[in-house]
């Protein structure tokens, strides 16, 4: 089976790496958006035109499934493309929610992008207590590879869910912090990586890795390493 898995950056790349330890047998298309990070203080529209243009790509490229591997077009736009396009299409958002209101979890934290937050995917469809806290410089410190500010946003937006019994890392990015996150919270709660839920893939072909990117330079590559211990086949620029 080949996937197209997209996102607006380096942070799908988490998502990425959990499916193919999981479903090791597909090939993979991922799409980076990176040209055009963040996404989480975008309008509707423009994130219309850039998912729309993501999509249209993964078709061009003979993808059998999408996973949205990005929270902010997952909470917003999941069931715009879902009917716009005639191929199957799985977000990241709708596994976590259905893994939540099965499980024995009471309070509910959530950190996600301003756009994740302002949807109220997460509070008005899980069946327990939950706190949401928008988190907007976590992705640009991730994409820049610049966790020296990390500390200061902890105490701007983890106190408020020291009591939860469970966060949701709401942004595909935040896997990537995720060590440092449970430090500040003293290992005490557990974090869930929305990856973990998504399931019942198929796992039946050839293993290949492709990744594209609207923007590429040196940093970008230096992520894709540190993310991604798997062998890459290509890595392309797409303009």
């Amino acid at each position: 089976m080949k996937i197209g898995v997209f996102d607006s950056g380096i942070g799908g790349l988490t998502v990425l790496k959990r499916l193919i330890e999981k479903y090791p047998n597909n090939e993979y298309i991922y799409y980076g958006d990176t040209k055009n990070i963040p996404y989480g203080d975008k309008t509707i529209d423009e994130l219309k035109v850039l998912s729309s243009n993501i999509v249209n790509f993964l078709i061009k490229q003979e993808v059998d499934m999408i996973v949205i591997a990005c929270g902010t077009i997952s909470s917003n736009l999941s069931g715009y493309l879902k009917e716009k396009y005639n191929i199957k299409i799985i977000d990241i958002i709708s596994p976590v929610i259905n893994y939540l209101n099965n499980a024995n979890y009471e309070k509910i934290g959530v950190i996600a992008t301003n756009a994740t937050i302002n949807s109220k995917v997460f509070s008005n469809n899980i069946n327990k207590k939950v706190k949401e806290v928008a988190c907007p410089k976590f992705v640009p410190l991730i994409e820049n590879n610049d966790l020296s500010e990390l500390n200061k946003c902890f105490n701007a937006y983890l106190d408020d869910l020291k009591d939860c019994d469970l966060i949701v890392l709401g942004c595909t990015h935040y896997p990537i912090i995720k060590e440092k996150i449970s430090e500040y919270l003293n290992n005490k709660i557990k974090l869930l990586d929305m990856a973990e839920c998504i399931n019942n893939i198929s796992n039946d072909g050839i293993k290949r890795v492709d990744l594209y990117f609207s923007k590429l330079d040196n940093k970008i590559l230096s992520n894709v390493n540190s993310i991604i211990k798997e062998k890459i086949d290509s890595v392309n620029l797409v303009m």
